[in-house]
C-alpha cells in the first residue's frame, strides 16, 4: 500500500475539490469520488492508506462505506465527516471501525492534522511488520547452512519441536550457531511475534545476571533508583534463551529452578510473585553430565531444562558443509561466492577449525579484505591455515618477486579500509587493533598519502 495515498469521497464537488488542493499542496496524491459506489470502485483500481468520507450522502452512505472497506479493505483507515454529528452517530462510526470523525465545518489544519497522525500510525505499524519479516527470514530454519547429514537431523530436530512449548537444550561446541538454532525455534513456531530475549549467563557477574533475569524493585541495592523488570518479563508469551546455562553459579541456579518449576518470578528486593509466560531454551557447551557428578550443576535443574536436547555438531565432524558456508559467508559481505580459487576452498576443508562456524566466517571475512577486489586465493589465507602452502608455489625460489613485510601490511590496510568503507575505526576492527595502533601504522608506512 502506497502510504501517501487518499480518497476524498463526498457528493459535494466543491468540498472535493477544496480538500484536493489542500492535501495535494503538502505532498499528499488525492484522489476523488462523489459517491460511496465511485469510491468503491476507486478502492478496486487502487490502494488507499486513508478514507476521508462524509457520512450522509444519497445512495451508500459514509457508515455504508465504512462497512465495506472494513471488509475488504481492512487496512486502509477511514475518517469520516458530517455535519450531523451526535452522540449516537459518532459511536455508532467508531464502533464500525472507523479510525476518527470530523464536525463539519472545520479547519482545514485540523483535518490535516488527523490525517497526518494515521499516515505516520500507519507508516510505524508497516514498518513493524517489515521489521518482523526480515527477522523471520534472518533466523529462519532455511537460512542454516549446511547439507551434511548431521545437519539434516539439527534440522528435523527444529522442526518438530518449533511449534511446541517445550523446553529446549542446544548443545555444542563454541561457534557452532547454538543462538542461531534458537532462533530458528522462535521465529518458526507460534511465539515468532513475541519477543526474543538472550543473555549470556557467562558474561555477567552473578548480581548483574539475576538483576537482568529477574528485575529488580527500587532501593534493593545500591544504584537502583528505579524498578526494573526482568528478561522473563520482557519477553512475555515470546522466548528467553538461556546462553552458557553451564556457568551459571550455584545459588542463580536455585533461584532459575525455582522460576521454572513455578512459572513465576520475584523482583530482587520484591515479595510480589510475577506469573511468566515465556518459552525457555538453553545453550551450553559445557559437559552438563560431568558438571552434575562434580556437583557443580543442579540435577533438578538439569532435567529441568534437557527436555529436548539438540546437539549441534563441530564443523571439523562436517566439513563437507564448508564450501557451502564459504559461499554464504562470501554473500553476507557482498561479495560473488565464485570468485575464490579451488586451492583456498581444498585448504579450508583441511583444517580441524576449533573455533568451528565462528571461525570460519572471521576467516572468510579477514580473506576478502586480504583480496580486495580480486578473487580470494591461497595468499589470502591466514598462515596457521596455509601451512605449508604459505608460500605461494609459483614464487618458491624466487625471494626477489615476494612481496616486503611493509608492502603487506599496506595491502591489508588499504583493503580493510576500502571494505569498511573509509571509516577506520571498523578497518581497525576488521584487522584486530586499535583506531591508535591503525593511523601509527599508516603513518609509518605513509600509506593516509595514498589515500
Amino acid at each position: 500500500m502506497n502510504n501517501d495515498k487518499i480518497l476524498i469521497v463526498d457528493d459535494e464537488r466543491k468540498m472535493c475539490i477544496v480538500l484536493k488542493a489542500a492535501f495535494e499542496n503538502i505532498g499528499l496524491a488525492v484522489t476523488t469520488a462523489n459517491s460511496g459506489e465511485a469510491a468503491m470502485a476507486a478502492l478496486d483500481m487502487d490502494k488507499f492508506a486513508v478514507i476521508i468520507s462524509d457520512i450522509k450522502m444519497p445512495g451508500m452512505s459514509g457508515l455504508d462505506l465504512l462497512a465495506k472497506v472494513k471488509v475488504a479493505h481492512p487496512e486502509t483507515e477511514v475518517l469520516l465527516m458530517t455535519a450531523y454529528a451526535d452522540a449516537q452517530t459518532a459511536v455508532q462510526a467508531m464502533k464500525s471501525g472507523a479510525y476518527d470523525y470530523i464536525i463539519k465545518p472545520f479547519e482545514i489544519d485540523e483535518l490535516r492534522h488527523k490525517v497526518s497522525h494515521i499516515l505516520e500510525k500507519s507508516g510505524l505499524k508497516a514498518e513493524n511488520q517489515d521489521l518482523k519479516k526480515k527477522l523471520k527470514n534472518r533466523y529462519s530454519l532455511d537460512n542454516m547452512v549446511g547439507k551434511s547429514g548431521v545437519m539434516q537431523k539439527v534440522y528435523e530436530l527444529v522442526d518438530k519441536v518449533a511449534p511446541s512449548d517445550a523446553t529446549v537444550l542446544v548443545r555444542g561446541e563454541s561457534g557452532t550457531g547454538k543462538e542461531l538454532v534458537a532462533q530458528a525455534i522462535h521465529y518458526g513456531g507460534p511465539r515468532k511475534e513475541q519477543p526474543f530475549m538472550a543473555v549470556n549467563c557467562s558474561a555477567l557477574p552473578e548480581t548483574l545476571l539475576e538483576s537482568e533475569l529477574f528485575g529488580y524493585e527500587k532501593g534493593a541495592f545500591t544504584g537502583a533508583d528505579k524498578q526494573k523488570p526482568g528478561l522473563f518479563e520482557l519477553a512475555g508469551h515470546g522466548t528467553i534463551f538461556l546462553d552458557e546455562i553451564g556457568d551459571m553459579t550455584p545459588a542463580t541456579q536455585v533461584k532459575l529452578l525455582r522460576v521454572l518449576q513455578a512459572r513465576e518470578v520475584f523482583h530482587l528486593g520484591g515479595s510480589q510473585a510475577i506469573p511468566i509466560q515465556a518459552r525457555t531454551i538453553a545453550a551450553t557447551n559445557r559437559n552438563l553430565e560431568q558438571a552434575v557428578r562434580d556437583k557443580a550443576f543442579r540435577e533438578d535443574l538439569y532435567y529441568r531444562i534437557n527436555v529436548f536436547p539438540i546437539t549441534l555438531p563441530p564443523l571439523r565432524e562436517r566439513k563437507q558443509d564448508v564450501p557451502d558456508l564459504v559461499a554464504h559467508f562470501m554473500s553476507n559481505q557482498g561479495a560473488d561466492p565464485q570468485k575464490i580459487e579451488p586451492r583456498a576452498i581444498k585448504l579450508l576443508m583441511e583444517y580441524a577449525w576449533p573455533g568451528n562456524v565462528r571461525e570460519l566466517e572471521n576467516v572468510v571475512e579477514r580473506a576478502l579484505i586480504m583480496a580486495g577486489n580480486a578473487p580470494v586465493t591461497v595468499n589470502d589465507l591466514p598462515p596457521h591455515i596455509r601451512g605449508e602452502a604459505e608460500m605461494p608455489l609459483e614464487i618458491q625460489g624466487q625471494p626477489d618477486e615476494m612481496p616486503t613485510l611493509d608492502e603487506m601490511e599496506r595491502r591489508m590496510i588499504r583493503n580493510a579500509i576500502a571494505k569498511a568503507e573509509g571509516n577506520k575505526t571498523r578497518a581497525a576492527a576488521m584487522l584486530g587493533i586499535s583506531r591508535r595502533q591503525l593511523y601509527s601504522m599508516m603513518e609509518r608506512l605513509m600509506v593516509g598519502e595514498e589515500l
